[in-house]
């Protein structure tokens, strides 16, 4: 175990103990013991063995004595809940209904909830992206990896909410002005619901109908900001309007766009980042 010392009083530290203590000062600065509401952080842990569930427990209890947690033995209890917690441990080995399953059924009651999976199960890591996962911790895992995880996923939660508080109305009326021969048209960023490309002429798909310009995609992307994504080097598609996704196409509230393989799990990160801005 390494050892900090201190020369000018000779006091010894054990590491893990330093780590805690600026960690410690670091959430106090920052707020970070705190969670989605300003309460103090709540943290779910499902897991179908009880002592699993106590070791992660006091975990958590030692990087953050002042969180609130809640235990779930199963997927069905934890889906049964109304409050899921601003971080949630799942196990996906769980009797009954695993928890992968029971990811996706969370997903549809709460896309805001940092999900960190705990399992021996190496196998289903790509599959965690559809979950829209923040992490996969792989047992067994020690106690600087629990906490090197643990300390991004409330870094995370504090980002978000600082994100959120800085958007609120700042987008509203932001705008793209379209040329179109002699005439311009003055198209608001929240109501293109997607954009594709062809043979240089850009086709804007918003409620109203459709815009065509010449142009590149590419500069239309770094206009729209984050709240856009390019699943596909022909599309641009806005979260807002997504309605549900594979991994060759996304359907959106009107019209749908290509899904590029290679950008599937890129998307789902996104896509999820995006809903937990938006508090859906």
């Amino acid at each position: 175990m390494g050892i900090f010392c201190d020369n000018s009083i000779g006091i010894k530290f054990p590491l893990n103990v330093l780590m805690f203590l600026v960690w410690k000062m670091f959430c106090s600065y920052h707020g970070l013991d705190r969670g989605r509401d300003g309460e103090n952080m709540r943290i779910s842990i499902c897991d179908d063995e009880a002592a699993v569930r106590e070791l992660i427990a006091s975990k958590v209890q030692r990087l953050c004595p002042g969180a609130g947690i809640m235990f779930f033995a199963s997927g069905e209890e934890l889906l049964l809940a109304e409050d899921f917690g601003d971080i949630l441990f799942l196990d996906i080995r769980l009797a009954g209904q695993d928890g992968m399953r029971t990811a996706r059924a969370l997903r549809k009651k709460d896309d805001k909830v940092i999900l960190i999976f705990v399992t021996a199960l190496k196998e289903y890591v790509f599959e965690a992206f559809d979950v829209g996962a923040f992490h996969y911790l792989v047992k067994p895992f020690d106690d600087r990896k629990f906490a090197e995880v643990f300390f991004r996923a409330v870094k995370c939660l504090r980002e978000l909410q600082g994100q959120k508080t800085e958007r609120s109305g700042a987008d509203k009326d932001r705008y793209l002005l379209v040329k179109n021969g002699g005439l311009s048209t003055k198209v608001l960023i929240r109501d293109i619901i997607y954009a594709e490309v062809y043979n240089r002429k850009v086709t804007l798909h918003v409620r109203e109908g459709d815009l065509e310009y010449y142009g590149k995609l590419s500069d239309l992307a770094k206009i729209a900001g984050e709240d856009f994504f390019r699943p596909h080097r022909a599309y641009l598609v806005n979260f807002r309007y997504v309605e549900r996704y594979s991994a060759t196409e996304i359907i959106l509230e009107k019209g749908r766009a290509l899904m590029a393989k290679k950008n599937y799990s890129a998307f789902v990160k996104s896509f999820m980042r995006y809903n937990r801005r938006e508090g859906q």
